[in-house]
């Protein structure tokens, strides 16, 4: 690959410093072993004040909304990890709690995720973006474009370690709402009770497995996706992706975005069993949800759901995120042309 074919990489002309500036370009177009450029048409300049603050945008949007649709399936799964007795597959977990709490239960904890998961996505998709480019003109044109899926990772691990800080509170008292029948209504009561419960500090008891759980996920999901986005636009589309319908070019980021969810869900599965443990049982550790789980059992237990559930979500983020990017004038992310799609 003769450049770092980043859909975003392209940046101010204004800037010399700037990594894989193209010397000449026609109608947004760079010359042959450069990058693509955004087209002059497009309403905001890439990498400017105004991106980053759209792309946080379109992370809290793309993250939130996901998360807070798909509560009844993440609601069934942290049954069958805490109780696995009682909750032994999907299809009776959803009767026991039909049964138990109606349909309104299905969705208990929507408010903690919603606000959770919206925080996290801002920071996770504003975060991506800026540290992506950073990386990258720390490394240069040439290292950048050799170690690209490298510039991925850390860029995708930077960005979540930040927007887990931003979750974690409100992963704690989801867990709790969840799990704990009569333990709160939702996040208004729920938060001042596990507060005066466990202190302030025992929020983020769940924070080290919570980074085991998402920057692997988050680093899978961002690495993967570029990667199969572009080799779907390679070899699975017979049109080059700036001659694409923004129709065509969101259906291959969701497409792109189950396949990578797939990924994503097996690698974090573990530190998910770690996390919902732990914010279940106050004072447990990690040596008591191995001796509970099972080695087998964290590898295992509730993985089949989670795959359903985060294949689709993160095909839904993406989708989502890059129909906001098209909405304000960005391209969508990956493929490695940064020419807006035709109408």
């Amino acid at each position: 690959m003769s450049s770092l074919q980043f859909d975003h990489a392209t940046y101010d002309s204004s800037k010399s410093n700037n990594f894989l500036l193209p010397s000449s370009s026609t109608n947004g177009v760079a010359s042959k072993n450069n990058i693509m450029v955004a087209s002059p048409s497009e309403k905001i300049k890439m990498y400017s004040p105004a991106f980053y603050a759209a792309c946080t945008a379109g992370g809290m949007l793309s993250c939130g909304l996901t998360h807070t649709a798909v509560t009844p399936l993440d609601l069934v799964k942290c049954n069958m990890q805490i109780d696995p007795s009682k909750y032994k597959n999907i299809s009776s977990g959803f009767g026991i709690l039909m049964r138990e709490q109606g349909i309104k239960g299905l969705f208990k904890g929507w408010a903690p995720t919603f606000l959770g998961y919206s925080a996290q996505g801002a920071f996770k998709m504003g975060g991506y973006e800026f540290f992506k480019k950073y990386y990258s003109d720390i490394a240069g044109p040439e290292n950048a474009a050799k170690y690209k899926t490298l510039i991925y990772l850390a860029g995708s691990a930077s960005a979540e370690v930040i927007a887990d800080v931003a979750l974690c509170p409100f992963e704690a008292v989801k867990v709790r709402v969840q799990t704990q029948p009569g333990f709160a209504r939702g996040l208004s009561d729920g938060l001042p009770k596990f507060i005066k419960s466990e202190g302030v500090m025992g929020l983020y008891k769940g924070q080290v497995p919570l980074w085991g759980r998402q920057i692997p996920y988050t680093m899978m999901k961002f690495a993967s996706f570029e990667t199969i986005v572009e080799l779907m636009y390679k070899h699975a589309i017979p049109t080059p992706k700036d001659e694409c319908s923004k129709t065509m070019q969101l259906g291959v980021s969701f497409a792109g975005g189950y396949i990578a969810g797939i990924f994503c869900a097996v690698v974090s599965h573990p530190a998910d069993n770690l996390v919902s443990f732990l914010n279940n049982a106050k004072g447990a550790s990690v040596a008591d949800a191995v001796k509970k789980l099972g080695l087998v059992g964290l590898f295992t237990r509730g993985l089949p759901l989670r795959i359903v559930m985060i294949g689709t979500l993160t095909g839904a983020q993406w989708g989502i995120y890059d129909a906001f990017k098209v909405s304000v004038g960005l391209p969508t992310t990956g493929g490695g042309s940064a020419s807006e799609a035709k109408e």
